[in-house]
């Protein structure tokens, strides 16, 4: 089961999975691929291995994106995703944009993610607003910093990507 989690950029798991998983040969940072009932997928990094044991603490914007309710079941498993290179993004409204450097908010924003999925809307919190951000497109690369083909989520840590910017939904030509 899930529950909504205050911390919107990783999931908690329940100590047991910790357990498990360092019983595994697993690769760091640990990622987990979730999805919910409908089929819909997204990956997440751990934060804590806290949360009590049957659940995990997913952020409200992936249960959302997940098209799920708090206390429902979904499927995390751990997963090994490329190096990101690139993303090209998109918010939802041109407010955005109004930011005296949304790029250096975004920056600072992705650093508390660990990983970004085709199709995902995430949320950034700024100045007492919340702004969504739409993941249009996500580019891997392997450990030799060769493009990956076919990569539809990446992980984002210890790695420089390049952000590219769609305009906004609400944005209209003048």
């Amino acid at each position: 089961m899930c529950c909504a989690n205050i911390f919107r950029k990783s999931v908690f798991l329940p100590p047991s999975a910790l357990h498990a998983l360092t019983q595994l040969n697993i690769s760091y940072p640990m990622l987990f691929e979730l999805t919910g009932s409908n089929g819909v997928r997204t990956n997440a990094g751990v934060l804590e291995f806290t949360a009590e044991e049957g659940r995990c603490h997913v952020p409200y914007w992936m249960l959302q994106h997940l098209g799920v309710e708090e206390n429902s079941i979904v499927r995390v498993r751990s997963t090994k995703l490329h190096l990101g290179k690139f993303a090209k993004l998109q918010p939802h409204s041109k407010t955005f944009l109004d930011i005296s450097n949304p790029k250096a908010v975004l920056e600072n924003a992705l650093r508390s993610f660990s990983a970004l999925t085709e199709g995902d809307t995430f949320t950034i919190d700024y100045n007492n607003s919340i702004y969504y951000i739409n993941v249009l497109e996500v580019k891997g690369k392997d450990e030799n910093m060769v493009e990956v083909p076919g990569v539809n989520a990446v992980t984002i840590v210890e790695t420089d990507i390049e952000v590219d910017f769609a305009p906004p939904l609400d944005y209209e030509e003048p």
